[in-house]
């Protein structure tokens, strides 16, 4: 399997008891395990020339006599022979190290709103091959938007700087690509294996590439290439499809004049005629005049749509983009050069007509069109493939790339096909599959976020797109469903799980082989669950509980070290305020409080797990269940509202705890904390863990969501059944050319 090449990852902080020192384990050096944690080289660390320690339990020391000056370093040392002395390291003031930031200028939409801008979700990679990651920011402006609110936003922006936060290059979205959490998904990885990371996300014409000198001034600028097709449409990059109220309303007039040649009333799926959509008598003859499709347009905004919901406002709808061609594009992660576009795959199709965007009473056009998707799989075991998808609350469409350094090759492509609709604009969808006869399960299962793993030991990742896993062959492995209970809409009748909001994928119980997937549900009295532990090769409901309302968040960990296992809790049931605790592995309730919901982090020495919270204008905070508060980043804040997500949480240096990555509170920098708690257990770093590399790759996807390794990760974790990687790293060469064998 192909992994990153890592260096020693070495660092220093400062401490009221002296100098804490940390260090990477390589995947490559274990051996074996022992009672304490896993076998391999001895570690030398040296201060200021001197060696000071031979660590063979860990990966980390505090020199009660290092000082603000010292200078450290650590090389890896098998029967007594030392190897690769790591670069040196002069201990931070603190515990945080900082990366200057250079925010974007904010700007005014049309409407004369103004915005400013704020860092986001982040990512990680290795650009050049030289063992170090490099750090992707994603700017957020400050009117961004859900998908299901109306408004117009400023451009996104993806930044990479360097270690010192030297700037890169910043790629400007552009007007055609929305901001918000639903539409921008980036992938960091080296998925053609030369040693250097690439970056893939969706783009759009207008999207460009600021390209910076080491000074930090800007020295070129360039349009990704328009395929050729659309250039001879006419599209330019100039072009803003950013939809005013006036356009909708014309929008909507063309898509009433073409009514009767719609695919659907072709075939006869939906009325032939707009009054039998709305429930009024046929007054009109079709094919539709202009004036005859402006009176139903405004029938159908100032009447229809309001007697659905008062919240059904389409005369103000502006800022969303339904038209204009779709991109899929790889930069070069050094440089940020364009590598190759394509179309992306699938397209919109239309505004969300058939994805069932108008059919409930909440008319929300360019709402289930426009939900995507992103992640890094090893669907043949060996190397990484690019997963990108669209839509999950009705039609699933997931499309899988493999990259060789010059072209995106597909491998497979699973779509569920449209979910039938009897009438576009009054249906409640509740017919379960998609058209598609092979991946029709699919649809109406995805979640907020998508999680890699290999479910069914075969050494191929599967996706677990929510409440169904597709193989690594493209397959469906399976769809899971329940009975509803007797406090159901339908009781006794068979039901999908359906889509939530949190998803993780872990080996929660130890006892049972495999891994275990809990994943929340908003489906109500229409879903047999509002929780569920599943069985991840099988998809079988291990244990759950019923919500009449949607159950928002759920999280996994061992929060108690007392019980065996990684326990698992959720948010109440928002409908009935019915909480269901902190559960066991087993599904026994342990309390009926819970901790936080919004991110955990791998923190303590002991393995257990700690939660990260602080929302709005509060600090960003650690907490543990049972020794309270761990830390406050006091200055900082975290993001996405009351999601409270930190920009990244991840194992980037040091030992195999994880980082906290969050940006100040003037977005004009992004500290990096480190724990500085002594452990004595010895583990390789969790990057060297495909399914834990591929969580970080898709942490910034939707509604961010922690990252597992693939073995049960907890204080009482057994090193026996921790495997020990099977991997190559390639390694670029001095001139970063060309990747060493």
């Amino acid at each position: 399997m192909q992994l990153e090449y890592l260096d020693r990852g070495l660092v220093a902080a400062s401490t009221s008891e002296g100098v804490f020192v940390s260090w990477r384990v390589i995947g490559s050096e274990v051996t074996g395990y022992c009672e304490k944690g896993l076998t391999g080289a001895v570690y030398h660390l040296y201060r200021d020339g001197e060696l000071i320690a031979r660590i063979a339990d860990s990966s980390n020391y505090l020199d009660r006599d290092g000082t603000s000056t010292s200078i450290y370093s650590v090389c890896a040392a098998v029967d007594g022979r030392e190897a690769d002395r790591s670069a040196e390291a002069t201990p931070w003031e603190s515990d945080y190290y900082e990366i200057p930031l250079r925010k974007p200028e904010g700007g005014v939409t049309p409407t004369g709103e103004a915005y400013t801008y704020s860092a986001n979700d982040m990512s990680v990679g290795d650009v050049d091959g030289d063992g170090q990651y490099e750090y992707f920011v994603k700017w957020d402006p400050s009117n961004a938007k859900d998908v299901s609110h109306s408004g117009y936003t400023g451009p996104v922006y993806i930044d990479c700087y360097k270690h010192d936060g030297t700037l890169l290059y910043r790629i400007d979205l552009g007007a055609n690509i929305r901001a918000g959490a639903h539409y921008m998904q980036f992938l960091v990885y080296d998925f053609d294996g030369d040693g250097k990371a690439e970056v893939m996300f969706k783009t759009a014409p207008g999207t460009k590439v600021i390209r910076y000198s080491r000074e930090g001034k800007p020295i070129s600028e360039a349009y990704i290439t328009m395929l050729p097709e659309d250039a001879a449409a006419g599209y330019r990059h100039e072009d803003d499809y950013r939809m005013s109220s006036s356009d909708y309303y014309e929008h909507l007039v063309q898509k009433f004049m073409g009514w009767h040649a719609h695919e659907e009333v072709l075939a006869g799926h939906w009325p032939a005629t707009l009054e039998r959509c709305f429930g009024v008598e046929d007054q009109y003859s079709y094919p539709l005049s202009r004036e005859d499709a402006q009176r139903l347009a405004d029938t159908f905004i100032d009447v229809y749509a309001p007697s659905r919901s008062d919240r059904n406002n389409l005369r103000a709808f502006q800022g969303f983009i339904l038209k204009g061609p779709e991109y899929l594009t790889v930069f070069n992660g050094r440089t940020g050069e364009e590598m190759e576009t394509i179309r992306y795959k699938p397209g919109r199709h239309d505004d969300g007509l058939m994805w069932g965007d108008y059919a409930w009473n909440r008319i929300e056009p360019g709402n289930r069109v426009d939900r995507f998707l992103a992640g890094v799989a090893y669907l043949d075991g060996k190397k990484p493939y690019a997963v990108f998808a669209r839509g999950y609350y009705t039609r699933a469409a997931v499309v899988s790339y493999s990259w060789d350094g010059k072209h995106l090759r597909e491998k497979w492509f699973v779509d569920s096909g449209w979910v039938p609709m009897d009438n576009p604009f009054r249906d409640t969808l509740r017919l379960a599959d998609g058209r598609n006869e092979a991946f029709g399960s699919l649809a109406k299962q995805g979640a907020h976020s998508v999680s890699i793993a290999d479910v069914d030991g075969d050494g191929c990742h599967e996706i677990i797109y929510g409440a169904a896993t597709i193989d690594h062959d493209g397959s469906i492995l399976y769809s899971s469903t329940g009975v509803l209970p007797p406090a159901g809409a339908a009781p006794g009748a068979t039901a999908k799980l359906g889509h939530g909001d949190a998803l993780h994928v872990a080996d929660i119980d130890p006892d049972r082989p495999g891994l275990e997937i809990f994943m929340v549900h908003e489906s109500g009295v229409w879903g047999p669950y509002g929780y569920t532990l599943r069985d991840a090769a099988t998809g079988e409901v291990l244990y759950g509980g019923f919500a009449a309302g949607d159950v928002g968040r759920g999280m996994v960990g061992q929060v108690d070290p007392e019980r065996r296992g990684l326990q698992t809790w959720s948010s109440e049931d928002i409908f009935s305020q019915k909480t269901f605790g902190l559960m066991t592995a087993k599904g026994e309730q342990i309390d009926k409080k819970v901790p936080g919901t919004n991110m955990s982090i791998k923190w303590a020495a002991n393995m257990t797990t700690q939660i990260v919270s602080g929302s709005f204008d509060q600090p960003v905070a650690i907490e543990d269940w049972k020794r309270g508060r761990l830390l406050t980043a006091e200055g900082t804040r975290s993001n996405n509202g009351t999601k409270g997500n930190p920009c990244l949480v991840a194992d980037l240096f040091g030992d195999w705890r994880e980082e906290l990555a969050v940006r100040t509170a003037d977005s004009s920098a992004i500290r990096i904390y480190l724990s500085t708690e002594v452990t004595d257990r010895k583990l390789y770093t969790l990057m060297h863990d495909a399914q834990y590399r591929t969580g970080v790759a898709r942490q910034n996807v939707v509604y961010n969501q922690p990252c597992y390794p693939s073995f049960y990760f907890a204080s009482d974790i057994d090193w026996a059944k921790v495997p020990i990687p099977n991997y190559y790293a390639p390694r670029v060469s001095a001139d970063h050319k060309e990747p060493e064998a």
